[in-house]
C-alpha cells in the first residue's frame, strides 16, 4: 500500500494516480489531503504538492491537475533520460518534470479539445500532435515514466511489492467488407460488372463470375488464414463488424444475409466480437443504436466492444454516445496517418471526459499499427513493413505493455494491391508472440 498526499484532491489527480498505480503498476494506494495524517503514517509515502514534507518521495506539482476547464497550455519540451519531457519542475522533485501532469495531458487527449484543423474525414491528424511534432509518437512514454516512478519508489521503499506485469499481443481485425463478390445482391453485382466493363477489366469480370458460380474462393474470404495464424501463434483476437446502412463509405453486406450472420457467429466462436460503427453513425446516435442492436441480435448477447469506422473520433461526443449505449471498451485510439501511440501509452485506460471533468468507465484500448497506414499514408512496401513494426513491438515489450495491431480481412488476400502483406501479418504475429 502506498500513501499519496496532495494539497488538493481533484478528479484529475485521482484519475492520474489511478492510471499510474492501478492500471500500469498494479499497486493499491490511498490518496489524502491531510498533512498531519500523512506525517504520522509509517506506510511508503509519496507527496505531490509544492514543497516536500519530509523524508517521502516528493514530486513537484504544476497547475494542470488542480485546474478545471480547457485552456491553451504553455508547453516547453526538454531532454531527460533520453526522453522528451515537459512541465519542468525544480531540483527538489524526484523527477525534473511534472510526470503526472504531462501524462494527464497526453492520455486525456487534452490537445484534441483545443482548436485545430481536422482532416478530410473530420479527424484530428497525427501531424498536429505534440508527440509527432517532437519525435516521440513511436514511444509509449507514459509507460516508461511509470517505470521510472516504480524504480524511484523501490529504491526508497524496498518493501513495496509491485506485481509482475506481462507483455501481451492483441490482433484486431475490421470487417468493412466481408466478401468482394458474394452476398452483394443483384443490383450491386450488376453495378460491379458494369464498373469492371467500363475499365475493360475482364480479369475481374472472370473472377467475379467464377466466385459467384462457386468455382473460386472470394478474394476477401481470408478467414481460414486468419484462424490458422491465430491457432499457430496463440494470441488474443478481436473482430469488428461494420453493420451500417449502405453508403459511400459504408459498403459491407446487408445484415439480412444469412451467410454474413453465419460468418459473424463463426468468428465469435474463436475470438471476441465488437461493433464497427459506420461512417454515417458518427453524427447520428440513432444510427449507432440501430447498428449495435443488429449485432446484438445476431450474437444473442450484449455488445460491449467498439471501433469507429475510418477511426472517426470526436472528443468527447463519440465516447459519450458509446457510453450511453453501454459500450464498455473502445479500440479507436490510434492515428490513421502515422503508426505509434496516439495517447502515448500502451496500456488500456479509462476515458477521462474533460468537458465533464470526470473519469468514465469506458476502457480505451490503444493500437499502435494499422496496415493501411503503412501502405497508403507512409508508402511502405511489404518488404520494408517489419522495419516499422518491430521497433513498436520492442517498445511495448520493454515496458510490459499491450501491443495491438489493426488489420482488415480484405488486405490479407495476397492479391493485387495487397500482394505480400499476408506474409507481413504472419511475420508480425510471430515476432509479437516470440
Amino acid at each position: 500500500m502506498l500513501l499519496i498526499y496532495t494539497h488538493k484532491i481533484t478528479h484529475r489527480n485521482k484519475y492520474t494516480f489511478n492510471l499510474f498505480f492501478k492500471d500500469i503498476l498494479g499497486i493499491d494506494f490511498t490518496l489524502i489531503d491531510n498533512i498531519e495524517d500523512f506525517k504520522k503514517s509509517d506506510l511508503p509515502k509519496l507527496s505531490y504538492t509544492l514543497n516536500p514534507i519530509g523524508g517521502e518521495v516528493f514530486f513537484t506539482s504544476r497547475n494542470l491537475l488542480f485546474e478545471s476547464g480547457i485552456t491553451e497550455q504553455n508547453i516547453s519540451l526538454f531532454d531527460y533520460n533520453s526522453h522528451k519531457v515537459f512541465f519542468a519542475t525544480g531540483k527538489a522533485s524526484a523527477l525534473p518534470f511534472d510526470v503526472f501532469a504531462a501524462s494527464f495531458y497526453l492520455v486525456s487527449r487534452y490537445e484534441e479539445y483545443l482548436p485545430h484543423i481536422r482532416d478530410e474525414h473530420d479527424r484530428f491528424d497525427a501531424k498536429d500532435s505534440l508527440a509527432f511534432q517532437n519525435g516521440f509518437l513511436q514511444k509509449p512514454v507514459v509507460n516508461s515514466w511509470a517505470k521510472w516512478i516504480k524504480d524511484i519508489l523501490k529504491s526508497k521503499y524496498p518493501e513495496l511489492i509491485f506485481p509482475q506485469k506481462k507483455y501481451q499481443f492483441t490482433s484486431t481485425i475490421d470487417i468493412d467488407n466481408a466478401y468482394a463478390y458474394r452476398e452483394k445482391g443483384f443490383t450491386r453485382s450488376l453495378g460491379g460488372y458494369l464498373k469492371s466493363l467500363s475499365k475493360f477489366d475482364f480479369k475481374e469480370i472472370k473472377q467475379r463470375t467464377r466466385v459467384l458460380l462457386g468455382l473460386e474462393k472470394d478474394p476477401y474470404d481470408t478467414y481460414e488464414f486468419q484462424l490458422e495464424i491465430l491457432k499457430k501463434y496463440k494470441f488474443k483476437s478481436v473482430y469488428f463488424f461494420l453493420l451500417g446502412d449502405y453508403g459511400v463509405n459504408d459498403k459491407n453486406l446487408p445484415i439480412e444475409s444469412k451467410e454474413f450472420q453465419s460468418l459473424i457467429k463463426m468468428l465469435g466462436d474463436y475470438a471476441e466480437v465488437g461493433i464497427h460503427p459506420s461512417y454515417g453513425s458518427n453524427k447520428s446516435k440513432e444510427q449507432l443504436k440501430k447498428e449495435v442492436g443488429r449485432l446484438s441480435k445476431v450474437l444473442h448477447r450484449d455488445v460491449t466492444k467498439s471501433r469507429q469506422h475510418f477511426l472517426k473520433l470526436t472528443l468527447p461526443e463519440t465516447y459519450r454516445n458509446l457510453i450511453d449505449l453501454d459500450i464498455t471498451d473502445d479500440y479507436t485510439m490510434g492515428f490513421a496517418s502515422q503508426v505509434g501511440f496516439r495517447a502515448s501509452i500502451c496500456t488500456p485506460f479509462n476515458f477521462y471526459d474533460l468537458d465533464m471533468e470526470l473519469e468514465t468507465k469506458l476502457k480505451i484500448h490503444p493500437f499502435a499499427i494499422m496496415e493501411g497506414t503503412l501502405k497508403y499514408y507512409m508508402n511502405i512496401s511489404p518488404a520494408d513493413a517489419m522495419s516499422k513494426i518491430k521497433p513498436l513491438i520492442d517498445e511495448v515489450k520493454a515496458v510490459d505493455g499491450e501491443f495491438m495491431s489493426l488489420w482488415h480481412n480484405d488486405t490479407l488476400n495476397n492479391q493485387k494491391l495487397w500482394l505480400g502483406w499476408q506474409k507481413v501479418y504472419e511475420e508480425m504475429a510471430e515476432y509479437a508472440t516470440n
